[in-house]
């Protein structure tokens, strides 16, 4: 009788911790799903804020600009920097200091008294929300049962999605009702807030042995800043033009990338271990993400010209139309990841991809006489596709991931996609723009198609991708 009122109790205390931890965890995802709202929103907010700081530093757009540029450029050069830090010293430490990084900056932006004193302001921000972005996916591994990652990231993607969503609206209230340094106030008591929460449920960093591979690369930490800073200034420089800067830059980026391939060969303990290429799905994974999120930026860069061009649309009417992709991808998001989980990484993958290369053909095959609806339903269906693309894409990557390496793979996985966001807004705006030089409602119509034709060929590589990946890897398990 003792014995069974003894096990009874312990299937209790086993109840009750498995409850606390359920709890926790929660708790753990509340943190990080707001750390990627801060990051997204950072992104986004100040664009709507650049001709009112034109006003009021008295600068040009071209000036005014590198508060957005100053921000992409500390994330896009530093992202995969600070997830190797992260699996150095302590993910947990190490996304605190970046919160409290993104929350100072924020305030120093909002007290700014010259254009160069924002600018700087800015950068700083991009290395607190580079950090928030690349531990944000490494935790989900480190705190969330491998079964419910999917919808992890699903909510994570949702949150993101909100972020971008909102921050046009958000800055665009805030600097109507206040003045522009609120677009950077209102990111103090968010951070603070999420600052508390991963301060109280984040776990606690584990141990390290020295064997673990602790030095840091010097050398291959600057040569890889250095080469994808000049990859992102010669995609953004030249106001929309191509010219012999950028095609410079282009070349300086390409000799860097081979002198960081030869540091990392030689390293004891290099940034990235180039042998993790060698498996499947990192190397699927990284390149698909490119792929996608270059089409993905290619509906935000040509879709305004379309349709206030081609459609004679309004500001206001364009702005709503084009709110149709993001609102999409916040509602799709937490489905996505409840898919993953049900379904799993594979069969999520090609669907989403399938979706995507449909609604780029919707894009081309649909006449401007469909009016809005004829770039909405497409647009919807293209978003649709890359929640589900996403979340089960970051599920595959992360879930691959040993446990020391999750920081550094995070941080590849979103340059990847900082990387897709870039080449997205420049290479393909560049198709759009060669397309439809004649500036006519008919020929922004073809160059809008010609552009979303380049689109589908590049989801249909991804899909491709995804297919010969899932076959090598249904082989492996055969073996």
């Amino acid at each position: 009788m003792k014995s069974k009122i003894t096990s009874s109790a312990a299937v209790v205390r086993g109840d009750t911790t498995a409850v606390r931890e359920s709890r926790s965890a929660r708790w753990v995802v509340a943190s990080l799903s707001l750390s990627m709202l801060l990051s997204s929103l950072g992104t986004s907010i100040a664009s709507v804020g650049l001709p009112t700081l034109a006003t009021v530093f008295s600068a040009s757009f071209q000036e005014v600009q590198w508060v957005v540029l100053g921000y992409l450029l500390a994330i896009t050069t530093l992202i995969v920097t600070v997830g190797r830090l992260g699996d150095i010293m302590g993910r947990r430490r190490l996304l605190l200091a970046g919160l409290l990084i993104f929350t100072a900056a924020s305030l120093f932006c909002a007290l700014s008294n010259s254009l160069w004193m924002l600018i700087a302001s800015r950068a700083a921000q991009g290395v607190g929300a580079a950090i928030m972005m690349a531990l944000t996916l490494a935790f989900v591994g480190d705190a969330v049962p491998k079964e419910q990652t999917g919808s992890a990231m699903g909510l994570l993607g949702t949150m993101s999605a909100i972020g971008i969503a909102m921050g046009p609206t958000l800055g665009g209230y805030l600097i109507g009702a206040f003045a522009w340094p609120a677009i950077f106030l209102i990111n103090i008591p968010l951070g603070i807030l999420t600052l508390s929460l991963a301060y109280r449920f984040l776990p606690a960093d584990r141990q390290r042995q020295p064997s673990e591979g602790t030095r840091f690369d010097n050398l291959g930490t600057v040569l890889l800043t250095l080469t994808l800073a000049a990859y992102a200034l010669a995609m953004t420089m030249g106001g929309g033009g191509f010219g012999l800067l950028n095609v410079a830059l282009l070349i300086a980026a390409a000799i860097g990338g081979g002198l960081f391939v030869v540091a990392e060969r030689r390293a004891v303990s290099p940034l990235i271990r180039l042998e993790m290429f060698s498996s499947p799905t990192l190397r699927a994974g990284f390149t698909m993400s490119v792929l996608v999120t270059t089409v993905v930026m290619t509906t935000l860069a040509v879709g305004p010209f379309y349709l206030a061009g081609a459609l004679a649309l309004d500001a206001t009417h364009v702005g709503m139309a084009m709110s149709a992709g993001p609102i999409v991808a916040a509602l799709t998001g937490i489905p996505a990841g409840r898919f993953v989980d049900r379904f799993g990484t594979y069969p999520t993958r090609v669907i989403g991809l399938i979706g995507m290369v449909l609604g780029s053909i919707l894009m081309v095959a649909l006449p401007t006489g469909f009016g809005i609806a004829g770039y909405v339903i497409p647009l919807v269906v293209i978003t649709g596709g890359y929640a589900l693309f996403q979340a089960a894409n970051n599920t595959a990557v992360m879930t691959s991931a040993v446990e020391s390496q999750r920081g550094i793979i995070s941080g590849l996985l979103n340059l990847s996609r900082n990387l897709g966001l870039i080449t997205g807004a420049s290479a393909m705006g560049a198709v759009f723009a060669f397309a439809s030089a004649a500036a006519t409602p008919d020929a922004i119509a073809t160059g809008m198609r010609v552009t979303f034709s380049v689109a589908g060929i590049l989801v249909a590589a991804a899909l491709i991708i995804a297919v010969c990946s899932g076959a090598r890897a249904h082989r492996a398990e055969a073996r």
